[in-house]
C-alpha cells in the first residue's frame, strides 16, 4: 500500500534510481530508511511531488479502552478529555473507537481494524488519553509502525484514565500465564533428562575428547 521501492518510485516520477539518490542527498525528495537502511519511498510522498496530495481525506481518531464493561464511565471520560483538547486546538475528530479488552489482547477487533486503517494510510492522527489506553506492552512498536505509515499518535498523558486496578489485573494475568506453564516446562526438562539418546550422545562425545 504505503510504501514504494526505489524503483517503483522511479519508474512513477518516470527518473532514474540514481536520480532518487541524487535528489535524496540533495534533500529534493528525501527517501525514508529500513532498521537496515534501505531506502523506500510513500504513496503519500509520491501524491505529494505531483501536486495531490491525499492529506485532506486522511482522517484524525481518537481511541480509548478499558478492561471490562463495568468500566463504561471511564471510556466516556476519556473520550470526553480527548474532546476537550481537540476542540480547544479548533481539530475536528472524525472518528472515535472505543475498545473494551485488555490490554494485553493483541486479537481487539476494533483496534485492528485502526491499525488496518494506518496501514492503508487513512489516519492522519490517533489521539489517547495515555499509552497504555493503546497497548499495554509494545506500545514503543506501534507506535514506530505508525510513524512508518505517516500517522502520529499524540499521547496526551492523563494519568486518571489509566485505573490501577487494570494493571494489577494485566500483571495477575502474565503472572498466571507463566505459573501454567512452569509445570510443562519441569516436565520437558524431566524428559530431555531421561532421554538416553541426548545422554548418550553427551557421553559419546565426552569419550571421543579423551586421549
Amino acid at each position: 500500500m504505503a510504501i514504494l521501492k526505489p524503483k517503483e518510485m522511479a519508474e512513477r516520477l518516470n527518473v532514474t534510481v540514481k536520480t532518487l539518490q541524487i535528489w535524496d542527498k540533495k534533500g529534493t525528495l528525501k527517501a525514508y530508511r529500513t532498521p537496515t537502511n534501505r531506502r523506500y519511498y510513500t504513496e503519500e510522498q509520491y501524491l505529494k511531488y505531483i501536486g495531490q496530495s491525499d492529506k485532506d481525506n486522511r482522517k484524525i481518531a481518537a481511541y480509548a479502552r478499558v478492561s471490562t464493561n463495568g468500566q463504561k464511565g471511564d471510556l466516556k471520560n476519556q473520550i470526553d478529555f480527548i474532546r476537550e483538547y481537540v476542540n480547544a486546538k479548533g481539530i475536528i475528530l472524525d472518528e472515535v473507537v472505543t475498545d473494551i479488552g485488555s490490554g494485553l489482547d493483541y486479537k481487539r477487533p476494533k483496534w485492528n481494524e485502526l491499525l488496518d486503517e494506518v496501514m492503508n494510510n487513512q489516519i492522519e492522527t490517533i489521539y489517547i488519553t495515555y499509552k497504555d489506553r493503546f497497548v499495554r506492552l509494545g506500545y514503543d512498536w506501534f507506535e514506530t509502525l505508525c510513524r512508518k505509515h505517516n500517522t502520529e499518535i499524540v499521547v496526551l498523558n492523563n494519568v486518571e484514565t489509566s485505573p490501577d486496578q487494570e494493571m494489577v489485573g494485566d500483571i495477575a494475568s502474565i503472572v498466571d500465564i507463566f505459573s501454567c506453564r512452569l509445570p510443562g516446562l519441569r516436565k520437558y526438562k524431566s524428559k530431555i533428562a531421561n532421554d538416553k539418546s541426548l545422554t548418550d550422545g553427551e557421553n559419546n562425545e565426552k569419550d571421543s575428547e579423551e586421549p
